[in-house]
Order: C-alpha cells, then structure tokens, then sequence
C-alpha cells in the first residue's frame, strides 16, 4: 500500500499542469465561456440567460424544473438568473394547466429574438470547429470527453480501500 500511494503521490507531484486533464477540459470551456459571454454582452445578456433561452421549447415553455439539471445549474442559482430574465421581459411564467404545482417558463417575443441569436452563436462557433478540425479527430473528442463524464458519473474515483 504505502509503495503504491508513494508512486501514485511522486506521479501526481511531477506532473505539470499541462498534462492533466482537467487542465486542458477547464482551458477550453473557460476559453469557450469567454467568447460566448464577449457575444451576448454585445446584447446586453450573459451566456448563462443563452442557454437557458436554448433550453425553453418555443411551443410548449419547459417546467422551470426541468431547466437547471438541463444546464447543470443549482436551482437556486437559476431562480436568480430566471428572475432576472423575467425583470427583463425574456421570459414570463404561467401555471402548468394539468398540473397546477407546477410552473412552465415561456419565452416572450424578446426572448424567441434572443433565443435566436443564442443559436446563431452557437452555430457559429461549431461550424468554425468543424472547418478547422477533421470529423475523425472529433469523434474521437467525442468519445474520450463521453468516456470522462462516465468516470465521473461512476463516482468512485475517490472511494477508499480499507485494510
């Protein structure tokens, strides 16, 4: 056990930044966070409002809680960002006709603008990836980045042996 840990520690002390993964996973999303954020502030919304826009059916509206484990999002967080979007005229709720506990959030003609100018931007930036890089690398991206969320999801990256 201890030659193990010590293995593991003096691989993990040697190991720069560069060369984990997460480093690389939080480089891109921070970088990609940036742009969407630099493109929705030229619309006076964030990238988070973005996607909660993209998030909401057109027709239907969406149970408001259904919106935050779509976006990874706590809900209390998505209470606040959701009563801003509303301040603002993007959105507006009503109660769920067959289901009167519950809440649908529905865009407004504002946020169907919004929620469009959310999907050019993200249309964009894919189709920017796509032209630069070959759709076998991204399937490849594809499958280690799915392969990754699997870790995770198995959460026991973390457990303990116990001797």
């Amino acid at each position: 056990m201890h030659t193990k840990f010590f293995y593991l520690h003096a691989t993990i002390v040697c190991m720069r930044r560069e060369e984990t993964v997460d480093y690389h996973i939080r480089a891109a999303w921070l970088a990609i966070a940036r742009m969407y954020n630099q493109q929705a502030a030229k619309h006076e919304a964030t990238m988070a409002e973005g996607f909660v826009l993209l998030n909401i059916d057109v027709e239907e509206g969406t149970p408001a809680t259904k919106i935050a484990p779509l976006m990874g999002l706590e809900p209390r967080s998505l209470t606040r960002l959701l009563k801003s979007m509303e301040e603002r005229g993007a959105i507006y709720r009503k109660v769920d006709e067959n289901d009167k506990r519950s809440v649908r959030i529905f865009l407004t003609e504002e946020g169907i603008k919004g929620r469009e100018r959310a999907k050019e931007t993200v249309v964009r930036f894919n189709e920017a990836v796509r032209e630069e890089i070959p759709q076998e690398k991204l399937n490849v991206f594809f499958d280690v980045i799915q392969h990754v969320s699997k870790i995770i999801e198995r959460d026991t990256i973390f457990e303990t042996v116990n001797h």
